[in-house]
């Protein structure tokens, strides 16, 4: 992918040009590709396969870690252009690089274990083995929030286990993603085992749709919403492929009346405003024991008014821009819903262009809008309940169930609450938003299917191959 900077290039066709929401500043223009293109670079993804899979994992192992070199050496830019593409607060552009490597690092280091065939029992004079093999052409599909930690994600894994890559970026921030395709090509890997590409946001249905179906492409990892995550895994389905699907998230935190109020509002104000509330594992309903709420949001709103509104270059911002006006307004409208609907404003909702002040609300009931649509802000809602059961009602009460926490002095108690939840993951007396390259990553629900992460990401690209032989002379 190749930068494109002239100003002559303003309104060209085929290209993407990603206008900041913290300026309003058009920040960076970037080559768009058509289903021609698309389909080109298929035919030379397949090329590429025979060679790279044959290569030994550990030399494929080395590239990753060269690639990761590679992200650390372009740190910079890579945070300036999260910054100006997406509003991303300094912290997160830096944290969505360290997390990056950390990925590449983690998946380098399951060679061993993708290495070594599963020994099978059987009868006395067979040799018996399950081995893990490539697939061939991986279709990954990343979002805009975490641009560098959810494009490597849907990168590192399936070259590990030997697949070549088509890593359909977003084209709200083009310049991130270019160069993801830049630090492939400083890495060293072969042509065309990755390729990066963008497409025009009007042609993206239909050149997904056609890449899904085309033949030679065997697994699609798919991170975004759950709407858009359905009709992925319908055409999956229809042409008989595997998807892994990280969608949409609402996270519950639970915090019942023996919590440590400290540790939980801290929590609280992470979960709900990091990244301005914009990732998938963001705390969004507070499910708290009516006994303690009132001393909790008022922790919670003390933290919430010292937080930082600003210039996301500003090192001190802790809040930058939402992703546009038009997200903005949209939050707007949901607080306007609760607020209507007899919710209880504590602080916040203030909107200035893109700016969306992190609001808190006491008192989302069922009826609200709140209460059940993804709120993908920094918006969060108080729900109180009055026994670990009504708390497991409300916090299951979700079509999503990607993460959750659970915080209390008792951690038997936490435990059992937190085995009830309906989601992927669950955290005691720590915040929703965490990830571990090395953890099971992944939802429930209308929150996807498959597992990113650790060993676990190996069985979701590759084929499983039984392989006997018999060990009479």
């Amino acid at each position: 992918m190749t930068s494109l900077t002239s100003d002559k290039l303003v309104g060209t066709p085929g290209v993407i040009e990603r206008i900041s929401p913290a300026t309003g500043q058009v920040v960076s223009r970037e080559i768009a590709h058509d289903l021609s293109d698309c389909l080109g670079f298929v035919s030379r993804a397949a090329a590429a396969f025979p060679q790279w899979s044959g290569l030994p994992i550990e030399e494929r192992a080395q590239h990753l870690i060269r690639f990761a070199e590679c992200l650390v050496a372009r740190q910079d830019s890579l945070c300036e252009a999260m910054i100006d593409e997406i509003g991303a607060p300094r912290a997160w552009a830096e944290h969505n690089v360290s997390f990056a490597v950390r990925i590449l690092q983690g998946v380098a280091q399951q060679a061993e274990v993708l290495s070594s065939p599963e020994v099978i029992q059987t009868q006395q004079n067979i040799v018996s083995e399950a081995y893990r093999v490539p697939c061939g052409v991986c279709l990954g599909i990343a979002p805009w929030n975490a641009p560098l930690i959810l494009g490597i994600r849907a990168i590192a894994a399936p070259l590990l286990c030997g697949n070549v890559v088509l890593l359909k970026g977003n084209e709200i921030a083009p310049a991130t993603f270019r160069m993801i395709g830049d630090a492939v090509r400083d890495a060293g890997l072969p042509d065309d085992v990755v390729q990066v590409f963008l497409c025009p946001q009007e042609e993206s249905e239909n050149i997904v749709d056609a890449l899904i179906e085309h033949p030679v492409v065997r697994r699609v990892n798919f991170t975004g919403s759950t709407r858009v995550g359905r009709r992925v895994a319908e055409l999956c389905a229809k042409h008989l492929k595997r998807p892994l699907l990280e969608l949409g998230g609402q996270a519950p935190m639970v915090v019942l009346e023996d919590a440590d109020l400290d540790l939980a509002a801290a929590a609280a104000v992470k979960g709900a405003y990091l990244n301005q509330g914009q990732i998938c594992m963001s705390t969004e309903r507070l499910i708290v024991h009516d006994s303690v709420a009132d001393a909790l949001i008022d922790k919670i709103e003390a933290l919430r008014k010292a937080l930082v509104v600003g210039d996301p270059r500003d090192p001190a911002t802790d809040i930058g821009p939402v992703i546009g006006v038009g997200a903005a307004e949209r939050l707007g409208g949901l607080v306007s819903d609760a607020v209507s609907k007899g919710a209880r404003l504590i602080g916040g909702s203030g909107i200035r262009d893109a700016y969306f002040e992190p609001t808190l609300l006491d008192g989302v009931e069922t009826d609200m809008r709140l209460y059940s649509e993804e709120t993908f802000g920094p918006i969060l809602s108080v729900t109180r309940i009055r026994s670990d059961q009504e708390a497991l009602t409300v916090a299951n009460d979700s079509q999503y169930g990607l993460t959750a926490s659970v915080f209390s002095r008792d951690e038997t108690r936490a435990r059992h609450v937190a085995d009830q939840i309906h989601t992927g993951i669950c955290h005691i007396n720590r915040c929703t938003v965490d990830d571990d390259p090395n953890a099971p990553f992944g939802g429930v629900k209308a929150s996807g299917y498959g597992r990113f992460g650790g060993r676990w990401a190996l069985d979701e690209f590759t084929e499983l191959r039984w392989i006997t032989r018999d060990k009479t002379p």
